[in-house]
């Protein structure tokens, strides 16, 4: 008898050809759209509304699979938007798409298709999964670099990676394309999803206002100094590193630097001032081994767009890491994610809790 996969189907491309893909290597399949809003959502950058459900039920049509949705928007509005809010309003940077992974697909979806019977879940991201020969699973990078989603991933337990397929992994995106439309998937030229699936136009304190009900007072853009630069909109407008909407004319460039809720201040600085060499992350999660014993050497990301840089990591505690980089890393920001590599491995990784510039 076949082994039984849950394929999580967003309506895009990438996971109608994961469908497809696990169908071929004979599992017995069995599509799955989760339901993440009460209502919709307006624009084509987001995922998971009505339309793409029905997408997503037109390739398990093609393919011959049950397909059902699961409404979790309960679930999301608690374990994605909540967090993602409460990040804001603490003055950090969060990265909802790594708590959608870790809290919706990895977690729930995955315990939703054991109920059902399934051995595994399937996804479209582009990522790899091996084990190595002490038979512990490890997280990989996939072959096309360009399309990697490995950051976003760093999460995963030994016993979801255990379950978890990635049939992208060795893919490239036009390969993906032409599969679907070499099997009449209505999708095959779809857009990929952009930005923040919720926020989709891009302003997050608008979002932020809208949904607490809450105002967030202005306050005063400061200098390294404490010198009062202007006026700023609320805490959660602005990003560290952000120069763009600044409305503060000081004669030269400036930038978002630090973020106090004490005082509720925001510091602008010039660029050379954003760099730092050390962070220290909490929330950890170590996959290619249990714990650090000493000192490691390997590549550390601070953002899903960031070049990985040669670093030294030293686990400090039960569920805390420092990464020491060899030159200063600019804007670091604490609430987002530092994901570590030897190669195209993933090590693990954590949420940036403070940095220091050393």
């Amino acid at each position: 008898m076949a082994d039984k996969a849950l394929i999580a189907m967003s309506g895009g491309v990438d996971s109608s050809v994961a469908a497809l893909l696990m169908t071929r290597a004979g599992y017995e399949c069995l599509g799955v759209t989760m339901k993440l809003w009460a209502g919709e959502t307006a624009g084509d950058k987001t995922c998971c509304t009505a339309d793409d459900a029905m997408d997503a039920r037109s390739v398990a049509m093609r393919l011959g699979i049950p397909f059902y949705v699961f409404n979790m928007a309960g679930e999301f509005d608690r374990q994605v938007i909540g967090r993602f809010v409460r990040a804001y309003e603490e003055g950090l940077t969060p990265n909802p798409c790594v708590d959608c992974n870790r809290y919706m697909k990895f977690s729930r979806l995955l315990e939703k298709g054991r109920t059902l019977g399934c051995d595994v879940i399937a996804t479209g991201h582009y990522a790899r999964v091996e084990r190595d020969a002490g038979g512990r699973w490890l997280l990989k990078k996939a072959v096309h670099g360009e399309k990697d989603q490995s950051y976003v991933l760093y999460m995963l337990t030994q016993d979801q990676l255990a379950h978890v397929r990635f049939p992208l992994g060795g893919l490239a995106k036009d390969q993906v394309r032409a599969l679907a439309e070499e099997n009449g998937f209505l999708n095959a030229r779809k857009r990929d999803s952009q930005d923040i699936c919720f926020v989709p136009d891009g302003d997050y304190a608008a979002f932020i206002r809208g949904y607490t009900g809450r105002d967030y007072p202005a306050g005063d853009f400061v200098d390294e100094a404490g010198h009062v630069l202007g006026r700023h909109e609320g805490i959660i407008a602005y990003t560290i590193g952000q120069r763009r909407g600044l409305g503060v004319s000081g004669g030269r460039r400036l930038y978002v630097a630090r973020k106090s809720l004490r005082d509720n201040t925001v510091t602008l600085t010039d660029n050379d001032r954003l760099f730092s060499r050390r962070l220290t992350a909490r929330d950890i999660n170590l996959i290619a081994f249990e714990r650090l014993d000493g000192p490691i050497r390997c590549r550390a990301r601070i953002r899903y767009k960031h070049a990985e840089q040669p670093a030294t990591v030293t686990q400090t505690g039960p569920d805390e890491l420092t990464v020491e980089f060899d030159e200063p890393q600019r804007a670091i920001a604490p609430g987002q994610a530092v994901v570590l590599y030897d190669g195209d491995t993933v090590l693990g990784g954590g949420t940036i809790w403070k940095t220091e510039e050393l």
